[in-house]
C-alpha cells in the first residue's frame, strides 16, 4: 500500500505534507501512515494524540511515523505511545534518506526517535513538490522557523529560526506548479513577512512577489498567507496597489487588540498598526477584504481589555477569523504568567468568533449582484479574489476561473452563476 499523510495544522504543514509523500516514494516506503502534527496549542496537541490512536485502530498493520512541530517539541511523549512506530523531527521530515529502509519493523525497534537540533538548521531548502493532493490552489513554501520569540508561542522551538528560499527557487517552482495547471498560488511560511532577511541584496517578500508575476506571466493568481502588518515593505505595498494577480485579500496575525496585552505577548505591533495598515491596504485596493489571528483570554486580559479585541476587529474591519482561546504551552513565558480564570478563554473565544461570523456575513451580502471571478474548487464551490465563499449553481470544470455573477446567499455561501 502507498503511504498515507495526515496534515494537521498551517498551510506550511500542508504544503510539507506534500513534499513527505514526494520524499517517502522516492525511499519506497510503503503500508505506512505519517502524521504531520501541529503544535500551536494544547488542543492541537491532544487531537494529534487522538488521531494517532483512531488511526492504530483503523490500520493496525501500518507503520505509523509521527512527525511536525509537536513531534519536534515533544518527542518523548510520542515515543512512549504504543501506536507508534518511529518519531521524525522537522529536520528530517523532509529528507528521502529518514524514510529509507523503513520497510521492515525490526529497524523501528533500534530506533524510535530521530529527532534533531531544529536550531542547527541554517536553510530551507525548496522540495519542488509537483501537486497537492485534493487541492485546486498549490501552496509554495517561501521561507521557515522564526527569529522572534512571542510570549505565548512554542513554534519557534518546532521550526527553528527563520530561513528564506532563494528568489530563484521559489520563481522556479511558481513556474513548475503553473505549468502543472495551478491556476493560484498561495506563498507560505512561518513569518512570511520576514522573507529575505538572511537572503543578501536587497530580497523582501515584496521584492519576492514583483519577481514571481513578472518571471511567470502565465500565474493568474498570487494569494498570501499570514502576515505581520508591521513587517509589509513598501514595495509589497506598491505590489498590492498595482498588480490585479496578488489577491486582495489578507489574513493578519494581530493576535489582540490591546496594547498592553499586546506588550506582555511581546508582539512588535500596536493595535493601532493593524488599523492603519488595513487602512492604507483599503485606499489602495477598495475591495479588500481582511482576516486576523486573534487569542481569547490572554493572561491577565480583563474584560476591558477583551472589550478591545471585540472593537478592533470594527474598526480594522477584520471578519475572517482564526480564533484561539488561549492554552498554555509548556516551556513559554505565558504560562507562567497569572492565569485566568478557566471557561474564560473558551466563553470569550465564542464571542469573537460570533462577531467574527456576523461580520463575514454583513461582508457577503454587499457582494451580491456583483460579477467576480470564481476559481473553481471541489464539489462546485469556489473562491473569489477576496476569498468570498461561492457556492456554483452553474457546472464548471475544477481548476478554471469562471466570470461568475453572484445572485444570493445560503448557509454561509454566496451564490453564483456564469456570467
Amino acid at each position: 500500500m502507498t503511504v498515507e499523510v495526515v496534515t494537521l495544522g498551517c498551510r506550511l504543514n500542508a504544503y510539507q505534507s506534500e513534499a513527505i509523500r514526494a520524499r517517502a516514494a522516492e525511499a519506497q516506503l510503503r503500508d505506512a501512515v505519517v502524521i504531520n502534527t501541529c503544535a500551536v496549542t494544547g488542543l492541537a496537541v491532544r487531537q494529534s494524540r487522538q488521531a494517532i490512536r483512531k488511526l492504530r485502530r483503523t490500520r493496525p498493520n501500518a507503520r505509523i511515523i509521527v512527525t511536525g512541530c509537536a513531534a519536534q517539541t515533544e518527542p518523548e511523549t510520542y515515543a512512549a505511545m504504543p501506536e507508534v512506530d518511529l518519531v521524525l523531527g522537522n529536520g528530517e521530515k523532509l529528507k528521502a534518506d529518514s524514510y529509507a529502509g523503513l520497510g521492515e519493523r525490526t529497524h523501528f525497534a533500534l530506533q524510535r526517535i530521530s529527532v534533531n537540533d531544529i536550531m542547527s538548521v541554517r536553510e530551507t531548502v525548496p522540495q519542488m513538490v509537483e501537486s497537492f493532493d485534493s487541492h485546486t490552489r498549490a501552496f509554495l513554501q517561501v521561507q521557515n522557523g522564526c527569529d522572534h520569540r512571542c510570549t505565548f508561542c512554542i513554534i519557534p522551538y518546532g521550526r527553528g529560526n527563520s530561513r528564506s528560499v532563494g528568489m530563484g527557487e521559489v520563481v522556479a517552482e511558481a513556474r513548475r506548479l503553473t505549468e502543472k495547471g495551478y491556476a493560484e498560488i498561495v506563498l507560505t511560511g512561518v513569518d512570511l513577512t520576514s522573507y529575505g532577511s538572511d537572503l543578501p541584496g536587497q530580497a523582501s517578500l515584496g521584492a519576492l512577489v514583483q519577481k514571481i508575476l513578472k518571471l511567470v506571466p502565465e500565474l493568474k493568481r498570487l494569494r498570501l498567507s499570514s502576515l505581520d502588518s508591521i513587517e509589509a515593505d513598501p514595495i509589497l505595498m506598491r505590489a498590492i496597489a498595482k498588480e490585479e494577480r496578488l489577491m486582495p485579500h489578507f489574513h493578519l496575525s494581530a493576535q489582540s487588540g490591546d496594547d498592553l496585552i499586546l506588550k506582555r505577548m511581546k508582539r512588535r505591533h500596536a493595535r493601532a498598526d493593524t488599523v492603519r495598515f488595513c487602512n492604507d491596504v483599503r485606499r489602495l485596493r477598495p475591495e479588500a477584504a481582511f482576516g486576523a489571528d486573534l487569542i481569547a483570554g490572554f493572561p491577565t486580559e480583563s474584560e476591558a481589555m477583551f472589550q478591545n479585541t471585540l472593537s478592533l476587529m470594527d474598526e480594522a474591519g477584520l471578519c475572517f477569523l482564526h480564533v484561539f482561546p488561549f492554552s498554555p504551552r509548556k516551556g513559554t513565558p505565558a504560562a507562567r504568567m497569572p492565569q485566568l480564570k478557566p471557561g474564560v478563554p473558551k466563553d470569550r473565544a465564542a464571542l469573537l468568533r460570533a462577531k467574527g461570523a456576523a461580520m463575514e456575513q454583513a461582508r457577503l451580502a454587499t457582494l451580491v449582484g456583483q460579477t467576480k471571478d470564481v476559481l473553481v474548487e471541489k464539489d462546485g464551490k469556489g473562491h473569489t479574489p477576496c476569498y468570498a465563499p461561492v457556492r456554483l449553481q452553474t457546472a464548471a470544470e475544477r481548476g478554471m476561473i469562471l466570470k461568475t455573477r453572484l445572485t444570493g446567499m445560503a448557509d454561509g455561501f454566496l451564490l453564483g452563476s456564469a456570467a
